[in-house]
């Protein structure tokens, strides 16, 4: 597994991934990779420049014909390979992505890599299944059918906060379906997506397929979004860039993919069991050091079981180990950056002045004091149009507030321009059931909060984007319906003639 004399010597020909082989991007301008947990310098790089952009578009495109006109069978081999060579790799992809994103090796080990490879499986499978309509007489001598086709070339861009498993939502579903893809990771995050196309080429999956862009999204990441050649973009990211996206897209009517940002909120009845409440509050907001879109942020307790539930997860994040990713016995890495760190403290500080932060609110020091951890943190007493309620913090922070009916519990979970997931807790199936029915959410878990599965589509409402990741709804947006009309008996278009133009 990786030293970053390793990484080093594994991207020695570049970070960019074009063609079936690595090489240099030609911007001029570098990038390094940072190890967040102790500030030391993993991988400096050359970002992509918009000619290189136009190279791996291009590649795609030549690829795109004989991969589209692949079997489903062929293509579903092809993917069972992969996952068969990413489970072999599966210690060094955790290792990479622990080291470039400061997770616990645990999380890597028992959920970011396990969960690509059955992503990856998944989609083999689903591969065998793209269907259309069974043809039928629906208008006389004629006969219909629905054929689902292969878009073309798309033009994906994912976040730095699970880099390894978005990369595998962006071009599992796209390749299945007969797509080739330009994926753009972020700058921060760019080995386990090199690593993923470089399995898929040993996998047997051609080049072209499957290529890589590393490079600064106003130059890289907005050119690949405008590119005419490019059929569909897929973005995951924040709302506001990704409202940047969607006007780039439009210009070129192209198909668009948006999952966005997230506040979602963990909504406890007063039947609900208390100390599960409590443990998986704690667990659906830090997991990821809070760096997960569908990470619990606000958490509306009815007024019953405020106080014991709030003095509970003040005691459960006071007891949260901090250290070294490599650690197996730490539960909390750092954030993936300095920058972010201080983004969040940002939101923490400014809240002081109208709410009370209960624990956490700092940056720790000692042996930590290099990296970018922050502790976590519960705060209670802020206001619903609060900034610390309203806005995605993207941290380790959790804001808690009481509430006193149902009605108003359910009004206040849905009280954000958010939709992306949402939790309720209670004993009672009817109250449950009521929830799922009105809170505005794409996911609403009951009695817990995070877990996904390769079948069940993920995907938001309202400012939290549209379209699906994952299962077979996310299958079908990569592809595109056409309509087949047979004549059966070779008059029908006289018919129609005289019917319009009369007899000539």
């Amino acid at each position: 597994m990786g030293s970053r004399f390793q990484v080093e010597d594994r991207f020695a020909d570049g970070a960019q991934y074009i063609d079936g082989r690595l090489r240099t991007g030609t911007s001029g301008r570098s990038h390094t990779v940072v190890d967040p947990a102790t500030g030391e310098d993993v991988l400096t790089y050359e970002l992509a420049s918009t000619a290189d952009v136009d190279e791996a578009v291009a590649a795609a495109r030549r690829a795109f014909p004989a991969w589209s006109a692949a079997t489903p069978g062929e293509r579903s081999d092809a993917l069972h390979r992969l996952a068969s060579v990413l489970a072999a790799q599966a210690d060094d992809l955790a290792h990479a992505e622990s080291l470039q994103c400061g997770k616990p090796i645990k999380l890597t080990t028992e959920f970011d890599v396990p969960g690509t490879i059955d992503n990856t499986a998944f989609f083999a499978g689903a591969a065998r299944h793209l269907q259309g309509q069974a043809a039928a007489e629906y208008s006389g001598d004629h006969t219909s059918y629905v054929r689902r086709e292969a878009i073309g070339v798309v033009g994906s861009i994912a976040p730095w906060n699970y880099p390894l498993q978005m990369a595998a939502w962006k071009i599992l579903p796209a390749v299945a379906a007969g797509n080739t893809i330009v994926l753009k990771p972020a700058e921060l995050t760019p080995l386990t997506s090199l690593m993923l196309a470089q399995a898929a080429t040993e996998a047997g999956i051609p080049d072209g397929v499957i290529n890589i862009v590393t490079g600064a999204g106003r130059d890289a990441g907005e050119h690949l979004v405008g590119h005419p050649d490019v059929a569909m973009t897929s973005f995951t990211g924040s709302t506001p860039v990704g409202k940047r996206v969607a006007e780039i897209a439009t210009a070129t009517v192209k198909r668009l993919h948006l999952e966005l940002g997230g506040k979602a909120p963990f909504l406890v009845f007063d039947d609900a069991d208390p100390e599960a409440a409590a443990h998986g509050a704690v667990a659906a907001s830090l997991i990821n050091t809070g760096q997960d879109c569908t990470a619990a942020t606000r958490a509306y307790v009815q007024r019953p079981l405020y106080e014991a539930f709030t003095a509970r997860v003040a005691e459960l994040m006071e007891s949260v180990r901090l250290g070294d990713p490599f650690d197996p016995a730490t539960d909390l890495g750092p954030l993936v950056s300095h920058a972010q760190r201080d983004r969040v403290a940002g939101f923490v500080e400014r809240a002081r002045a109208y709410a009370t932060v209960a624990t956490g609110g700092t940056v720790p020091g000692g042996a930590l004091a290099d990296g970018a951890y922050y502790r976590p943190t519960l705060i209670t007493g802020a206001p619903q149009d609060s900034e610390i309620v309203q806005s995605e913090i993207f941290g380790p922070v959790l804001v808690v507030l009481p509430f006193d009916t149902d009605d108003e519990g359910i009004a206040l979970a849905n009280d954000t321009p958010y939709g992306l997931a949402a939790s309720a807790w209670s004993r009672d199936v009817y109250r449950a059931n009521r929830a799922t029915r009105e809170l505005r959410a794409g996911c609403v878990w009951i009695n817990d909060h995070i877990p996904i599965i390769s079948e069940m589509p993920h995907g938001g409402y309202g400012a939290s984007g549209f379209g699906k990741d994952m299962s077979s709804y996310s299958f079908e947006e990569y592809t595109q319906v056409k309509h087949v009309m047979y004549d059966n008996t070779a008059v029908a278009a006289k018919d129609w003639h005289r019917t319009i133009f009369g007899d000539r």
